[in-house]
């Protein structure tokens, strides 16, 4: 059993007998010792003292009064967003339900890292603590940016873009950016920079480094445990059976339902989709293709029954993966239920 990603708040939630996740006050802790409201040497007294209030009791309510009289506007702000935030957490019946609700109606209104953050969460959640060390690398995905480099052999490379910018800054270019310049595949059996089947288990002794590079090529190991991670999350959150499977090309002149899994993606796919142009430079941006095909035909629409659902990555013009795992729950064919 493996305790990774210690420092995502997982092990501070509730879980329901059908396995959803419930929200504590252990939980809402968390948010108090981030970043945008922990305590600084500069804070005022009536910010000190909403923070420990809230640190003591974290579902307490909070008039406007009581923000508008700290000194720093800017933690206004974030006790604002926070509060917002807070309240739809706790009017929603599970942590997942949260986070469905918040790709419906008028448009997303959480910051972005929370929603990573929640990302990250239910990876956990859904891999387990059986998880393969590969599987939860590709987890990262759903959760991190990853920045992508093609080197020798057209082989795609993909590392922590975080990691890699916090490196570049440092001027300590290392291993990471050797390999994303092209010059490291040689160091695939005598380092750790790169994950892969025969050094996988190193992972656990740095999982929260994210400082692992791996490579996203049709055929080769991690972006079949990039499947598995996407049947399980659809599983999860949609109670749907279905079965993942890298492809190199799309040639089913019957097409008729894709998902891009980022914007980049879904872009190339629809061009492709219309027969419109799609330039050689784009398509290059293809990361890999998928084919999902639903194992319970009862959950498809009857137009779609019996059809696959092609499925793409792609990095954009900044040579960036930034997955929308919202994708997979939101654009299937489902039936409609009542």
């Amino acid at each position: 059993m493996k305790n990774y990603w210690a420092n995502s708040a997982y092990s501070t939630l509730a879980i329901s007998p059908d396995r959803q996740l419930l929200v504590t006050d252990d939980f809402l802790r968390t948010y108090m010792a981030r970043p945008e409201l922990a305590l600084v040497p500069e804070s005022c007294s009536n910010e000190r003292a909403l923070h420990q209030r809230l640190t003591d009791n974290p579902r307490d309510e909070v008039s406007e009064a009581e923000i508008a009289a700290m000194a720093d506007l800017d933690i206004q702000e974030n006790y604002r967003v926070w509060l917002r935030y807070r309240a739809r957490l706790l009017s929603a019946s599970s942590l997942e339900s949260f986070y469905m609700s918040l790709f419906k109606g008028e448009g997303v209104d959480v910051p972005p890292l929370f929603i990573s953050l929640l990302a990250q969460i239910f990876i956990r959640h859904i891999l387990g603590d059986e998880a393969q060390p590969l599987e939860v690398r590709m987890g990262e995905i759903f959760f991190r940016t990853q920045k992508i480099t093609v080197i020798e052999d057209g082989i795609v490379m993909a590392a922590d873009e975080e990691v890699v910018a916090r490196n570049a800054q440092a001027g300590d270019t290392g291993n990471i950016m050797d390999l994303l310049k092209g010059k490291s595949m040689s160091m695939r059996s005598a380092d750790l920079d790169v994950i892969h089947e025969d050094n996988a288990d190193e992972y656990w002794l740095r999982n929260e480094d994210f400082d692992l590079a791996v490579q996203l090529n049709f055929g080769h190991e991690p972006i079949n445990h990039f499947c598995r991670v996407l049947e399980k999350w659809i599983k999860h959150f949609l109670g749907v059976a279905v079965r993942i499977t890298p492809m190199q090309q799309i040639t089913d002149p019957k097409w008729s339902w894709h998902v891009g899994l980022d914007a980049a993606a879904t872009e190339i796919l629809n061009k492709l989709y219309n027969k419109e142009l799609v330039e050689a430079d784009e398509l290059q941006k293809v990361i890999c293709l998928f084919r999902l095909d639903f194992i319970d035909e009862s959950a498809v629409a009857k137009t779609q029954a019996g059809k696959p659902v092609y499925m793409a990555i792609a990095m954009n013009d900044q040579q960036q993966l930034k997955l929308k795992p919202q994708n997979l729950l939101f654009n299937l064919p489902l039936a409609k239920t009542s």
